[in-house]
């Protein structure tokens, strides 16, 4: 099978590392000089720096080529979540299967990914997404993991498991790709959270609560968007919360910890160097639960410290002083 991986960030080489001993793989990058670089050096080294690429893992900056390679086989669209709406228009009506990797809200429109595949390129008939807790360092050194892939079409979500299933690296099937998208994209708000908490030291306690209340959040909302609610019980959902929201490799969760510093947003974003889709998404996150009824005070605790409204403790206070009342 031939696979295209267009945007060569972190998760899409760690993909692409993974896949490529077992499948003719190309990885696209948008940039000649970086695609250039990373094929003469056999390293993504400003993303996945100390991982040796296989030798059969092709690079290239050549979009049609990398696009005309996997045509008949699966194209996977690595970008953030910026980026895909431009990479699907690229595409060729005749693409036997697109997945997508990046999770949040596209920025303006507040759509998912789903809709923004409806929206611009109705024409392909099967596009779907991956996702699941998946750390691309982990992932490219080969270490145990597990991913969903969904799709409204059955034989796409199949094809994935064809494709990615490995030894190494366990895919599910899915056939809620709205359920899969939420949880993907909501968690990294809640990731700033639980790091804003840890951030202030507020015990253990404080951060099951914030993981707990914030699934609750992604549930309201993923059932008002029309997701199933198992879903969120699953991979996407509550393993995807939890690895962003514990784990020492989640760059959303390092927003919290800084802005719990104190350190202003610019300065983090800068230092970070890598997308926190967190902090691009969280406010369209707010106004489609908004939208929809949905009630999500963390959420809304994490808009107003990242648009510098309250501090995080005063976003703490405001959460701990709600009014008590039934669990749901």
């Amino acid at each position: 099978m031939n696979v295209s991986v267009l945007g060569a960030g972190a998760w899409g080489t760690a993909l692409a590392v993974s896949v490529a001993p077992r499948h003719a793989t190309v990885l696209w990058a948008r940039d000649a000089a970086q695609a250039a670089a990373i094929g003469a050096a056999r390293e993504n080294s400003r993303y996945l720096p100390g991982i040796a690429l296989p030798e059969p893992l092709q690079v290239t900056a050549d979009f049609d080529a990398a696009v005309a390679h996997a045509r008949d086989g699966l194209i996977i669209v690595g970008t953030p979540m910026a980026g895909l709406q431009g990479t699907l228009e690229r595409l060729p009506a005749d693409c036997l299967g697109v997945l997508w990797l990046c999770k949040g809200f596209q920025e303006g429109t507040g759509h998912l990914g789903h809709e923004v595949a409806q929206a611009v390129r109705p024409d392909l008939a099967r596009v779907g997404i991956v996702s699941g807790p998946s750390f691309a360092l982990e992932v490219a050194r080969g270490q145990p993991a597990a991913l969903v892939a969904a799709s409204a079409d059955d034989s796409l979500a199949q094809l994935a498991i064809d494709v990615l299933h490995s030894e190494r690296l366990r895919v599910y099937a899915s056939n809620d790709p709205v359920g899969v998208e939420v949880g993907g994209a909501v968690k990294n708000v809640l990731a700033i959270a639980t790091g804003i908490a840890d951030g202030m030291q507020l015990g253990l306690n404080a951060r099951a609560a914030l993981i707990t209340r914030g699934l609750a959040e992604i549930t309201r909302l993923g059932l008002a968007l029309g997701a199933r609610a198992e879903t969120f019980m699953g991979l996407s959902g509550l393993g995807d919360l939890v690895l962003t929201a514990t784990g020492d490799l989640s760059r959303n969760r390092k927003v919290g910890l800084l802005l719990a510093q104190g350190l202003p947003l610019s300065q983090i974003l800068q230092e970070l160097g890598h997308v926190a889709e967190g902090v691009a998404c969280a406010s369209t996150v707010l106004k489609r639960a908004r939208e929809c009824q949905v009630t999500v005070p963390i959420t809304e605790a994490v808009v107003d410290v990242l648009e510098a409204r309250l501090t995080p403790q005063q976003a703490i206070r405001a959460l701990m002083g709600r009014e008590a009342q039934r669990e749901a």
